[in-house]
């Protein structure tokens, strides 16, 4: 395959799964997301948009220095299969949280999507040092959307008794 089909599948992937999380953030963004409590750290709404562009864009780039070395190339099949794993929990954590309007469950999923990145620069690492780099922006961010989660959750969950 070509080395530009190559990037451009790369990087229309993790924009697709994007723009999928998009439908399932959309409405709850509009209805349910204006009624929660939020912490002081809370971001702007407008940056959310542009910040997780740029993050696909880069895990896209990420993937294509991976797969760029060939499916015969040791580790790159594995790195690549953790790579679709985290893009789906990337994608569900969506659903979860504004689809379904359920942070505990959303903060229990992002603990397994952080693993899953980490998991993935590591193997990235191995096979491209920079593919591994170009994901270390994202695992920050999810890092940081883990606290803002758990913040979330623990502001707007419903006391017992």
């Amino acid at each position: 395959m070509n080395t530009a089909i190559k990037l451009v599948i790369s990087i229309a992937v993790p924009l697709v799964v994007g723009g999928l999380s998009g439908f399932a953030t959309a409405r709850g963004v509009a209805t349910w997301y204006p009624t929660l409590i939020k912490p002081s750290f809370n971001p702007p709404a407008w940056i959310f948009g542009p910040v997780w562009t740029l993050l696909y864009i880069m895990m896209g780039v990420a993937a294509f220095l991976v797969w760029r070395h060939g499916f015969a190339t040791e580790g790159v099949k594995l790195a690549l299969a953790v790579f679709a794993v985290q893009l789906f929990l990337n994608g569900l954590w969506s659903i979860l949280f504004f689809g379904m309007h359920a942070p505990g469950w959303a903060l229990i999923e992002i603990g397994l999507l952080w693993l899953a990145i980490v998991m993935t620069i590591v193997l990235f690492w191995r096979v491209s040092p920079t593919a591994g780099m170009l994901l270390v922006p994202y695992w920050a961010w999810v890092s940081f959307a883990s606290v803002l989660n758990a913040s979330l959750w623990w502001l707007n969950r419903v006391p017992s008794g």
